[in-house]
């Protein structure tokens, strides 16, 4: 079984008084109804589930109406085996995007507050049969992504005392000992060829096969290209399936300033491409990374619309787009060029994204300087550079002089941990799960 952080935020709502429903989105074939479900078993007597796509009959339950002692007698009558009790029963309906007088009911189980109600669906983001009557101030919400790296390292068989004693060598800004260095270096590596979809790493513990694992992650992006076709609008399929498709070219093949819709194709421009992006980002199968023109503090008051990076929300949907070979050369660390510093930058996005922040970039066209990443924290604002190899940090450290804002400074790189003396902390990659 993977371990997921999820878990513990679950069992935090469940503790909480005034808990609402609670809504856990996040793209295909993250864990979400593994996760649940696992939780529903462990924490409540009875877990009643209903998966939309799986029996669409089930959207009878909420034909009608959606009073909770109606939807309760209903329920009972399609499952006679349970009791559906108030404090006992845990109801998640699963699949939720394809029921929309399901996600209308939400509102009524949160106003009743007799019955726990988790409700999980892809796809939430996108505006398709979406009824009115959305119950905006009625529930909770969780996203669920891929596994992050320290999850990843807990199924490659790593203590949580291990991963706690690397994050506290990273807040106390001391060096890894070389020998763990150089293993979770390795692991670094096996993630970046991986991924952290869960099928994927689950299919590589069970068979040691890159074989196997990549079947799946190609698998899996063939089910995205089909949530495309089939959920997007008639007028997005086609463009919004090319922009997904050119980010493994924008990442890995160029060096990379920002998303250029010429990639995308011949002559492609910002008016055709924008609104497929958007849906992208919506579906969860994609993230920007905005330009901001100043390192300060709030990044949203600087950025330049329509300048971005894209990413893929995990690194296996990255790697499907690639020839098979490329994973050899990842796990040997053979890799060079704008190939080797796009896997590092997507490594890192992936790693800010899951653990839950925006993603801006720094680009000064008269200076010329960049910063690849830059997150806020406690008012301020974080420049983070990322480093293929141990190269210095010369617009770093510059932009660490100039702005007034910046107090912190990361390089993640191929290095072990280290503080120079203006103050930019060198962290591994593997590091940046802590940012």
């Amino acid at each position: 079984m993977l371990e997921r952080k999820i878990q513990e935020q679950l069992r935090a709502w469940k503790a909480r008084d005034d808990r609402k429903a609670l809504v856990v989105s996040g793209a295909r074939q993250v864990g979400k109804t593994y996760a649940i479900e696992h939780f529903g078993g462990e924490s409540y007597p009875e877990l009643v589930t209903i998966n939309f796509k799986e029996t669409p009959s089930a959207a009878a339950v909420f034909q009608g109406d959606l009073t909770v002692d109606r939807m309760v007698q209903a329920l009972r009558f399609r499952f006679p085996d349970c009791d559906v009790a108030p404090g006992r029963t845990l109801l998640f309906f699963d699949e939720i995007q394809e029921c929309p007088e399901a996600i209308t009911s939400l509102k009524f189980w949160t106003a009743d507050g007799r019955y726990d109600v988790i409700a999980s669906g892809s796809l939430l983001g996108i505006d398709y049969n979406r009824p009115s009557s959305y119950p905006v101030g009625y529930v909770d919400y969780l996203t669920l992504r891929g596994l992050d790296f320290e999850e990843f390292l807990w199924a490659q068989g790593f203590g949580a005392d291990l991963t706690l004693s690397i994050h506290q060598m990273f807040d106390a800004r001391e060096a890894v000992p070389s020998a763990i260095h150089d293993q979770l270096m390795g692991h670094y590596r096996l993630f970046c060829a991986l991924g952290g979809m869960p099928e994927v790493v689950q299919k590589y513990e069970e068979t040691k096969d890159f074989r196997v694992a990549d079947r799946v992650q190609r698998a899996l992006l063939q089910d995205y290209l089909y949530d495309i076709a089939h959920y997007a609008s008639a007028s997005e399929k086609i463009k919004a399936e090319k922009c997904f498709l050119s980010i493994a070219g924008q990442l890995l093949g160029k060096e990379n300033h920002k998303f250029q819709y010429k990639v995308v194709e011949r002559g492609g421009k910002a008016a055709k491409f924008y609104s497929s992006v958007d849906w992208l980002t919506r579906a969860d199968m994609a993230a920007t990374s905005i330009n901001v023109t100043s390192l300060s503090y709030d990044l949203t008051d600087y950025e330049i619309e329509g300048n971005f990076r894209l990413y893929c929300t995990d690194v296996s949907l990255l790697l499907a787009m690639r020839d098979f070979g490329l994973k050899q050369a990842i796990v040997e660390g053979t890799l060079t060029g704008n190939t080797k510093g796009g896997l590092c930058e997507s490594f890192v996005a992936d790693a800010l994204l899951k653990a839950g922040h925006g993603l801006h970039f720094y680009r000064n066209e008269t200076t010329k300087r960049e910063i690849d990443f830059v997150i806020q924290d406690g008012g301020h604002v974080v420049p983070v550079e990322v480093k293929a190899g141990r190269a210095g940090a010369n617009s770093l450290r510059a932009v660490m002089r100039s702005s007034e804002d910046v107090e912190l400074a990361y390089k993640v790189a191929d290095a072990n941990v280290g503080v120079s003396e203006d103050g930019v902390v060198t962290v591994p990659h593997y590091m940046a799960m802590y940012l």
